[in-house]
C-alpha cells in the first residue's frame, strides 16, 4: 500500500509539472503574439510612412504685421508656427502599391532685400545632410544613394528677376507672388518659375510653396532598391519665416 501511494503521489506531481510547464510555454507564446502585433505596425510604418513632409503657410496663426516691408530680410531658424523649413516630396513606388513620402530639414539659410515694394534680391540655402522622414533606413538611401549629400551637401535657390510684392496685405493674410530663379540641387542648375504664397505676420515675413520637379533634370538618379523605387515627377517643399 505504501508503495502505491508514493507511486500515485509520483504520477500526480509528474502531470502538475507537465502543466506548469504547458502553461508557461503557452503564455510565452501569447506574449510573443502580443508583442508583434505591437511592433509590427511600428515598423512597417517606419519602412513605408508618409515621412515628414514641409507644410505650406498655417493661416490660422497669422496676425497683423508690424514691420514694414522694404528692408533687408533674415532667413529666421527660431522655431515656432510657420517656423522655416525645406524638403521633399516624391512618389515611392512599393510592390504592389504607390506611396507618397517627404523629408525635411530645418537647416534653411538666406535673405531677401525688397525696395519700394519690389523684390530685388533672394536666395537660400539648403543643409540636405539633415534631410529626415519617418525612417532612419530611407534616410539614410536618400542622402548616400540618391542625393549623395557627400558630394552636393547643400541645395539653393537665387531669385533671378524683380518680382512685385507690394500687393501682400498687412492684415495677415496670404497673396500671392510669382518668383523667377535658379534651383541648383545634385550640383545642377535649372530655372524655375513658380507662384508662392507669401503672408506679412507680426514682424516676419512668411513665404512657401510646393516647386514641382523632375529629378532627371538635377542628375538624381533612383537606384534599384529591393524595397522602392522613387517616380521622376516630385517637389521642393518650402516655407521661409524671415526677420529684419
Amino acid at each position: 500500500m505504501h508503495n502505491g501511494t508514493e507511486a500515485g503521489k509520483s504520477f500526480d506531481e509528474a502531470a502538475l509539472k507537465r502543466r506548469r510547464t504547458l502553461l508557461i510555454v503557452a503564455g510565452s507564446i501569447i506574449v510573443v503574439i502580443l508583442l508583434a502585433v505591437a511592433f509590427v505596425p511600428l515598423a512597417l510604418g517606419g519602412l513605408f510612412g508618409n515621412g515628414v513632409k514641409t507644410e505650406g503657410i498655417d493661416e490660422s496663426r497669422l496676425k497683423a504685421a508690424d514691420t514694414p516691408l522694404d528692408g533687408h530680410w533674415e532667413v529666421s531658424s527660431r522655431p515656432g508656427p510657420n517656423g522655416s523649413s525645406a524638403g521633399f516630396t516624391f512618389f515611392e513606388i512599393l510592390p504592389g502599391q504607390e506611396k507618397v513620402t517627404s523629408g525635411s530639414t530645418e537647416g534653411v539659410s538666406g535673405s531677401a532685400d525688397i525696395e519700394a515694394g519690389t523684390l530685388t534680391a533672394g536666395e537660400i540655402t539648403v543643409d540636405m545632410t539633415n534631410l529626415t522622414s519617418d525612417s532612419d533606413v530611407r534616410d539614410s538611401n536618400v542622402r548616400r544613394k540618391i542625393l549623395h549629400t557627400d558630394q552636393f551637401p547643400e541645395a539653393t535657390f537665387r531669385v533671378t528677376e524683380p518680382a512685385d510684392v507690394s500687393q501682400v496685405p498687412n492684415d495677415g493674410s496670404v497673396a500671392k507672388v510669382e518668383l523667377t530663379g535658379e534651383m541648383t540641387i545634385h550640383g545642377e542648375t535649372n530655372t524655375v518659375t513658380h507662384e508662392f504664397d507669401v503672408a506679412r505676420s507680426g514682424s516676419s515675413l512668411i513665404v512657401a510653396g510646393d516647386v514641382p520637379i523632375n529629378r532627371a533634370d538635377y542628375g538624381v538618379e533612383s537606384p534599384e532598391f529591393v524595397a522602392a523605387k522613387i517616380d521622376e515627377q516630385g517637389e521642393v517643399n518650402i516655407r521661409l519665416n524671415m526677420h529684419q
